[in-house]
């Protein structure tokens, strides 16, 4: 068996009936191959509460309508080297953990897992129970020991304190109800150096997508400092790298101010 996967002992069934005994060995041996899919490290426990949404003011510009656990066609990305492209500008190494946020159905998580290695790890977040449902079955088929899948919050993802090197938030910036709060409690679990890349379409919220001049704008109000902006090949957008705020310069939720969306208005 790979490592990381779980293993089960059963005692022998007792003798049964020959019709009976042979559909209770098959019915055992079905439940065998289904745990010998699953990865040990399957589900994560969530982190300590951060801040709570309440302390944060609203974002002043639409969210978007979460509506897909999926941006575009995988091949369509896979033939434009998304992933790749944002790995490469992200700087990610074997070892390091990844924090997938609004992690979908996993096409990041799928595959960043084998780039950062059997000593590295990815930890899949999302809001939306049913979209996490489908990645654990997809993380089980490809035995991917690495990856731990975790269910957040709007305005936190509940990830332990100091536990990840990267973040990323890939096509959903958009859809976060509660940037400011999401923000502001991602910045703890990111270890000294950490980096936050996000991937967004150049366009207003209703159309799913994050004009860089807001996105700036709602980074800095969380204390984030941007450290990077590249135009991805092959239509998918473009990435922007922050730094978070070290712990003692968090701002006062209180003291946010929300950033005007003037690309919404001017479209109107």
């Amino acid at each position: 068996m790979p490592p990381g996967l779980a293993s089960v002992n059963l005692p022998a069934p007792a003798p049964a009936p020959d019709g009976l005994g042979r559909a209770m060995r098959l019915l055992l041996l079905a439940f065998l191959c289904l745990a010998s899919v699953a990865p040990a490290r399957a589900l994560e426990p969530l982190g300590p509460p951060g801040r709570p949404a309440s302390a944060y003011p609203p974002p002043d510009r639409p969210v978007a309508e979460i509506i897909s656990p999926r941006w575009m066609s995988d091949a369509d990305r896979d033939r434009a080297n998304e992933v790749g492209q944002v790995a490469r500008l992200l700087g990610i190494k074997p070892g390091e953990t990844v924090a997938d946020i609004g992690a979908g159905a996993g096409y990041y998580t799928l595959r960043l897992a084998p780039m950062v290695g059997p000593d590295g790890r990815v930890l899949a977040q999302d809001v939306t129970p049913a979209y996490l449902a489908e990645l654990q079955r997809a993380v089980a088929s490809r035995r991917l020991a690495n990856v731990s899948i975790g269910l957040g919050e709007a305005h936190d993802p509940r990830l332990p304190p100091g536990s990840v090197d990267v973040a990323i938030l890939i096509h959903m910036y958009h859809e976060i109800a509660q940037p400011f709060g999401l923000l502001d409690n991602l910045g703890p679990a990111l270890t000294g150096g950490g980096r936050v890349g996000i991937v967004d379409a150049d366009d207003i919220p209703s159309r799913h997508g994050t004009p860089p001049a807001l996105l700036r704008c709602e980074l800095a109000a969380a204390g984030y400092r941007e450290t990077g902006f590249h135009t991805l090949t092959g239509g998918s957008g473009y990435l922007a790298i922050f730094a978070a705020p070290a712990p003692d310069a968090r701002p006062d939720p209180a003291a946010i101010r929300p950033c005007r969306d003037e690309a919404t208005r001017a479209r109107r």
